[in-house]
Parts: structure tokens; sequence; C-alpha cells
């Protein structure tokens, strides 16, 4: 075997690094004890979870136009958060639904970039009222398939989190969601080592 060949099946036994993207920023959310459930459920020695929490991250609103600098403020925080998004091979977005769709805040990360989201996939943990968020996830489809990002069929929905979570964050029916968190990850670990020997073998040029 070559030495080129043992490197490649060596980068495909790293670690899937995954970016869990913490959508809302609103105060008095339930987002943030959905991701900390979320990691907990998300048992998989082989993944190694990367938390991006938007409440962190104070990106401008107002974007640049094509070619123009950004703005310092806007240098400053993208300097921490898109080499994170670069460095990932996959990608979790935990969101609230608010009328029937996804948080400004969330729009605003994923308009940022572009390259960083090309041929990965991306899955969901959703969360608000009677749909469980599933809304916006069928939104945020649309948008990441327009980022050249693959979208992993089943996703996790917390119905009513404000009384279907408890008070530690865990979910009232916690064998039904840790069930879905099994199924969704296993969808995007087969997707991301899928997808990131792809781009090693040949560079996606969307």
């Amino acid at each position: 075997m070559s030495v080129t060949s043992k490197e490649a099946l060596s980068a495909q036994d790293a670690p899937l690094r995954v970016a869990v993207i913490v959508g809302s920023v609103r105060e008095g959310r339930q987002g943030r004890a959905v991701a900390d459930w979320f990691l907990g459920a998300a048992t998989d020695d082989a993944l190694d979870l990367d938390v991006i929490d938007l409440a962190e991250v104070d990106l401008p609103l107002v974007l640049p136009g094509w070619g123009d600098t950004p703005s310092p403020a806007a240098v400053a925080a993208l300097r921490d958060v898109s080499p994170r998004l670069a460095a990932a091979d996959a990608f979790v977005v935990v969101t609230p639904e608010y009328n029937h769709s996804f948080p400004a805040s969330l729009k605003n990360l994923i308009d940022w970039h572009y390259t960083q989201w090309q041929a990965k996939p991306v899955g969901f943990v959703s969360y608000g009222g009677l749909g469980g968020g599933l809304r916006a996830v069928e939104q945020l489809r649309l948008v990441f398939a327009e980022l050249h990002a693959t979208t992993v069929r089943d996703s996790v929905s917390l119905h009513g989190p404000w009384s279907g979570l408890g008070e530690d964050g865990t979910p009232r029916d916690e064998t039904v969601c840790a069930g879905a968190v099994k199924g969704m990850l296993g969808q995007l670990a087969w997707w991301g080592r899928a997808l990131r020997a792809a781009r090693a073998e040949r560079p996606y040029a969307g």
C-alpha cells in the first residue's frame, strides 16, 4: 500500500468534525438547553463536536457588497467562527420555529458564508409548538440546497419545548428523542465520511 493510500485511510478513520450551531439568540430561549441535551445524547466517540452558539457570535446584520471589505466588527466575529465552519466535516443546526420559519440570527450566519457549507451534510434538531419546528427545517433545506450542502433525511424534533422539556432540558419522552438522535447522526456520519473522502480525492467545484 502506498504512503498516499495509508494517509487516505488514516484520514477516513479520523473523528468526524461536527459543528453544532445553536440558532436562537432571543432572551429566555430554550435553544441552549436543547443543544445541551443533544450533546448528551450524541455519545458516538467517532464524532468531534464543536458548539457554535450564535448568542456568542456578534455578526453584523449588514453584509458587505460583492468585492467590498467587511467592517472591522465583522472581521473580528468572522475570525473566530469562519475557520470552525470551514474545518467542520458536517453540521447539526439546532433551531426553533418562529412564525413558521427559522431565526434571523441563523440566516445571518448562513449568509455570511458560502464555501464553508459546500459538499457537506447538515442535520437538524428543531423545537417549537405542535409542529416541533419542522416547518423551520423544511425552509432551511431549501437554503442549504442553494449553498451546495446536503441535508440528511431524518431530523430530531421536540414538540412544545416549554412543556416537553424538564427543568434540566431533558425531553420528557427521552427514549423516543434519543432514538431520533441516533438515526439522524447515523445518516449524518455516513454522508460526512463519504463527502469528506470525495472532497479529499477531488475538491468540490460548485
